[in-house]
């Protein structure tokens, strides 16, 4: 495979993951609606795909991580996803959700200044030009629903919403460090089923509230098929591709996904300052891509 077309398999990869990643809002909404909470939800998440990809490897003969990068991938998964997931959801009961989601996406301007401080990436002009545009196209998409949001803004709230987004911020720049020696998949695996023993511990311990029909566990399905197997997979092969400023930048697709998702499926509408939003979000991707083709050039795998 050549430089470019390495660059724009990751670049693809990226994308594809932060759209499924974006689909899992709508999801969460049929499943809710069908009765299942969010300890639930989050236990049924990684149980149901960590078992899943579990025998996927067991299949295809993926090979297993091993020593350092086995106890790091644990670590992620039962303790960084668990942390962002527990400080993101708790956020939201406390400031409203766009707050929430703005705060989130504060990740990318975390990433790059660790990776740069790590040596993963060099902050170049296109680079952090297109981080700035991704930011400010991430703040036009979810300005209407800040804008329309109930509650104050609750001084733990915000600070669980910049926890949720410091946290993702390093489980992002320390998977760097591993996927450069391991398998996506075998990643993923790990990861996962890591995360899934604190959420089923804590659904068992309260009493889980399954889905009531058919049409929510559809939806759990759909969390934890698409939004969870194929979105960090996808993230992970990507990020080993493209690097961990990139990757965190080109994750602001997200919530543009989420709120055309949610026009079409939802009946919500979209305002104009959110389609402007997703505009710059797709200009910074552009940006990015054709930063990536030139650094392709100058450089040889």
């Amino acid at each position: 495979m050549t430089d470019r077309a390495f660059q724009v398999a990751g670049i693809a990869f990226v994308v594809a993951s932060a759209t499924a990643f974006g689909a899992m809002a709508v999801f969460a909404r049929y499943a809710y609606a069908d009765g299942v909470d969010t300890v639930t939800l989050l236990a049924l998440r990684f149980v149901i795909a960590g078992g899943f990809l579990t025998g996927t490897c067991a299949i295809a003969g993926v090979a297993w991580p091993r020593g350092r990068d086995l106890a790091t991938l644990v670590a992620l998964g039962a303790v960084g996803y668990a942390a962002q997931a527990a400080s993101f959801f708790t956020a939201l009961t406390l400031v409203p959700a766009g707050l929430v989601a703005l705060l989130l996406y504060l990740n990318p301007a975390i990433v790059a200044l660790l990776a740069a401080w790590r040596g993963h990436d060099r902050l170049g002009p296109r680079t952090l030009a297109a981080l700035a545009i991704a930011l400010t196209g991430t703040a036009l998409t979810v300005g209407p629903a800040l804008a329309g949001g109930s509650g104050g803004t609750h001084p733990a709230g915000i600070a669980l919403g910049v926890l949720a987004a410091l946290v993702y911020a390093v489980y992002i720049v320390v998977s760097t460090d591993v996927a450069a020696r391991v398998d996506p998949l075998a990643m993923s695996t790990v990861v996962i089923a890591s995360a899934a023993v604190p959420f089923a511990a804590l659904a068992l311990a309260r009493g889980p509230a399954i889905p009531a029909s058919a049409a929510g566990w559809s939806a759990v399905l759909a969390i934890a098929l698409v939004s969870t197997v194929a979105a960090i997979t996808w993230f992970f092969a990507g990020l080993k591709r493209i690097g961990p400023t990139r990757a965190s930048t080109l994750s602001t697709v997200e919530p543009a996904v989420t709120v055309a998702l949610a026009a079409i499926f939802l009946g919500e509408r979209i305002a104009p300052m959110q389609m402007a939003g997703g505009a710059l979000i797709l200009a910074a991707v552009v940006l990015l891509a054709r930063a990536g083709a030139q650094d392709a050039r100058g450089t040889k795998r």
